[in-house]
């Protein structure tokens, strides 16, 4: 496994980036076990439900840049931690941030 670099001065002292990894393996597992309750189990009616949670996944991720930005993060660091470009990262998200502090 790779060590994870973080900004020491950002992260919280109390294991919360640890707790944060296991929660989204949690959310993981839920995502795959609604996969397949509407894929598998033929729930049809539920698909409309998965995409908004799409949506609301879309919007989460913007809220959290915000708020990595707002701390002090750069685009370059957030972009880095996504696998894309420092550009790619402020067209993808500076316009929705932007609006959020408006």
């Amino acid at each position: 496994m790779r060590e994870r670099s973080v900004r020491a001065n950002l992260t919280n002292k109390r294991g919360k980036y640890t707790e944060t990894h296991e929660y989204v393996g949690f959310v993981r597992r839920s995502i795959r076990g609604l996969t397949r309750r509407v894929g598998q189990e033929a729930d049809v009616e539920e698909l409309p439900a998965m995409l908004q949670l799409q949506r609301d996944l879309d919007d989460a991720i913007t809220l959290a840049v915000a708020g990595l930005v707002k701390q002090g993060y750069s685009w370059a660091e957030i972009a880095s931690r996504v696998g894309i470009a420092r550009q790619t990262a402020h067209e993808r998200w500076a316009k929705r941030v932007k609006a959020l502090d408006q």
